[in-house]
Formats: C-alpha cells, structure tokens, sequence
C-alpha cells in the first residue's frame, strides 16, 4: 500500500526563525532615486534595431558559458494558435542548468531540482526595437530553495549567467522593475512523499510517470521538457540516487495571461517538477516551486493573471495527490 505525506514549506519568518533581517539577505537589492527596491525576477535589456539578437544567438552564448540547453520553445506559434493573437514579436521560454554545478549542488542540496533546470524568457514587444531576458536572481532561487544564498556554487552559476548574457548581448544592461516583492499568501514549495516498495520500485516509478505524463494534456498541461539527472550523476561517477527525473511543465493559458502584463514571467516558466529516490531509501520525492512564488514576485494584482495562476496550483496538487493516493 502506497502512502503519501504533503510537506508544506512553511514561509513565516516565527516557524522558520528567520529575522526580518536575514530575509533581506536573500533579495537583490538595488536603488534608485534613494528608493530600495527588492527584487526576485533581474531583466536584461538591448537594443535590438538591427534584429542580430536571437534566441538563437543568446542560446549559442549560453552554450559557450558552460550550459546545457534542454529547450529553447518560440510560444508565439502557439499564442497565435491557441488566443489567435499575441502582444510579441518575439517570446521564447528558455530552460537550462550546468551538469557540473548541479551535480555539486545535488551532493549538499537534494531539491536542486526545482531550478535543474532553470527557466528564463526571452522576448521582444511589438514594435519595440530592444530584446531582453528575465531569470530569476540567485538569492529567490536560494530563498525558494531554503539554502544559503552565499553557497559557493550557486553563486558562480548566477556568475555563469550574468557573463552569458554579457556575451550575448554585449550593450545590455540590468533593468530595475517598477515593483516590490510582495508578501507571500500561500506556500512556497508544494512538496510530496511517497512510499516505495523496496523490491518494486522501478515499475512503480514506471507506471507513476506514465499515469503522470497521461494526466498532463487533460488538464492543460505540456510537458515542455524533461531531464534525466541521473544519468548526469552516474556519468560523472556519482551514484547515490536510484533515479532523479525532472519535468518541465507549461500551461500555456498561464503564461499567455501573465505576460501579457509580465512578460519576466518566464522566469518561472517552464515549472520545474522533479521526483527522486535515493540509494537505500525507500521514499520518493517529489516537489515544485509554488505559483505563489509568481504572484509574490512579480507583485501580480491582475484577477485573470490571479485566476489561471491559482487554477494551474490546484490542478497540479490533484492530479499529484489522486497520483500517489492511488
């Protein structure tokens, strides 16, 4: 008999005993016009008259700066298709992650996963001559990750990033957002654990992955990628995991809605969900960043953006929670 817990990630400062001071370490922070302004979501920004900056070109930069590619997706297609307009001339979500760096990460961090890979947009409006890319700022994936944003390695892939960007868009510069991050209203991460047979566990990794994969489509989801990690580790001689999946899942409701105002909001989008079990263990793992995550991020106040924002959380909760109660 299977058994499932939800593990809550608690975000208040009273139950996680972090001061109002230490928080304020896990936010970028810049200033302008005397004003602090905390900031998740960094937004680098060129011109782009000429139209030679591509999500190609940015990929071919990324690749040099040490980075696996696992998608580059041009969304515009599917808008038009699906909403029969877009507001972009050009808008691709980007995900990506070092097999280096995150295999380090792994070996003190087991839920490096939420951002293995990590996400990014890239976009033009209409009629704007400039191009920028969002990502998230090294210290919201360490405060979403509960790790210390000075971690070493984490630090030198958020370098990794910057001088990507540098080289693919050598006259760019660092925009500051016209909000502040808000005040989270619901759970930071959606964590569940299940029990595995010790004797069974690879046909039920089975035949949970593909109950999985079935139930994305009708309620909405792509499966906008997926990333065997473990094949990363034992390659590099590392084997304490029996299998480290990671899904990458778009709702394209979600992210047309959202952009349309926040087009930075690919920087959570793809939606990274991973499952895992190590060696010797009998329970599976499994996690993804919480839409909260957006709304707090992006300071998202819009009902539409709200409404399919909240509706994509709780379908993804039931289809976990029927998935492993089964």
């Amino acid at each position: 008999m299977k058994h499932i817990v939800k593990g809550l990630l608690v975000t208040s400062l009273l139950i996680t005993g972090v001061t109002a001071k230490d928080e304020s370490k896990v936010k970028e922070v810049k200033t302008v016009s005397s004003v602090t302004v905390a900031q998740d979501i960094q937004i680098f920004t060129s011109a782009n008259e000429d139209g030679k900056i591509t999500p190609a070109t940015i990929e071919e930069a990324f690749t040099k700066a040490g980075f696996f590619i696992s998608a580059n997706r041009d969304m515009n297609g599917p808008f038009k298709k699906q909403f029969k307009e877009t507001t972009f001339d050009v808008y691709n979500l980007f995900t990506f992650y070092s097999k280096k760096e995150t295999l380090e990460l792994v070996k003190k961090y087991p839920n490096i996963g939420l951002f293995s890979p990590m996400s990014m947009s890239i976009y033009t409006k209409k009629g704007d001559k400039k191009i920028s890319v969002s990502s998230l700022t090294v210290e919201a994936m360490a405060n979403i990750l509960k790790i210390p944003a000075d971690d070493t390695t984490l630090v030198k892939v958020g370098n990794m990033v910057k001088e990507a960007l540098k080289l693919a868009m050598p006259q760019g510069k660092f925009e500051t957002l016209p909000y502040r991050v808000q005040k989270l209203t619901g759970e930071q991460v959606s964590n569940y654990k299940m029990e595995m047979d010790p004797d069974e566990w690879e046909d039920e990794k089975e035949s949970i992955q593909m109950e999985f994969e079935g139930t994305l489509a009708p309620n909405g989801f792509v499966m906008a990628g997926f990333n065997d990690l473990n094949h990363d580790f034992k390659e590099a001689k590392y084997e304490a995991y029996d299998f480290y999946d990671v899904y990458s899942i778009c709702k394209l409701p979600v992210i047309y809605t959202v952009a349309k105002v926040h087009p930075e909001a690919g920087a959570y989008a793809p939606c990274s969900l991973y499952m895992y079990k190590k060696k010797e263990e009998n329970m599976m793992h499994l996690a993804f960043p919480s839409v909260y995550n957006w709304i707090s991020s992006m300071d998202i106040q819009d009902k539409e953006s709200l409404t399919v924002l909240k509706e994509a959380q709780t379908r993804m909760e039931n289809i976990l929670t029927d998935l492993l109660e089964e």
